[in-house]
């Protein structure tokens, strides 16, 4: 559906010692929002619908005139208060560990009526939120989380795993193609009170043993 316009050259991964994945229970939610997920914002992407969008969309990588910091956790209130907000009896949690630190978690949801982006369905999984320290960050934790995640899904019978992000978090767009997501929608009005951000959808189909 879109394609991804030139990248900025990544910065140097960081290496740290095997990373370890371990199921947590959902009541952890406060210790997992213990970590940041605030990043800074020096590059965009412009979306542009070719041909009104009977074309396809277009990402065109931007640097913005003056760099920000985007904390998804000021705006929600973050870990802690999802479970005043949602059902979150069928959901996941499992933790990044290196060296028996912390360093990340993911966050799955499933099988929970009030979630939109779930639409009903029992064989769709949303990866709602994946966080990793600053200071690990690039170093593979992150990737071992998304598999972990899709293996979570596939094993309650998923087909295909879902991700909300924004065309502000380019370090998020350039992770899930890496992990072989697909644009699966652009919604340029999903925000009313945030116009200058547009919705992105990534999807990655589960096939077994995919």
């Amino acid at each position: 559906m879109g394609q991804l316009g030139p990248r900025a050259r990544p910065a140097a991964a960081r290496h740290l010692s095997v990373v370890v994945i371990r199921d947590e229970p959902i009541e952890d939610l406060q210790r997992h929002g213990e970590i940041s997920i605030a990043f800074q914002v020096m590059t965009v992407f412009e979306v542009q619908l070719v041909d009104g969008g009977l074309g396809g969309v277009l990402l065109t990588e931007r640097p913005v005139d003056v760099p920000w910091v985007k904390d998804y956790d000021a705006v929600d209130g973050g870990p802690q208060h999802w479970a005043s907000r949602f059902n979150v009896g069928n959901w996941g949690l499992l933790g990044a560990y290196a060296d028996d630190r912390r360093i990340g978690g993911a966050v799955i949801a499933f099988d929970t009526p009030d979630v939109y982006m779930l639409r009903g369905r029992h064989d769709l999984a949303v990866l709602w939120d994946l966080r990793i320290v600053p200071d690990a960050r690039r170093s593979g934790a992150g990737a071992a989380l998304f598999r972990a995640s899709e293996a979570w899904a596939r094993e309650r019978g998923c087909n295909a795993l879902e991700i909300e992000t924004q065309q502000v978090n380019l370090p998020a767009c350039r992770f899930y193609a890496r992990m072989g997501c697909s644009l699966g929608a652009v919604d340029l009005n999903a925000y009313p009170e945030l116009p200058d951000e547009a919705q992105l959808i990534w999807r990655r189909q589960l096939d077994s043993g995919a």
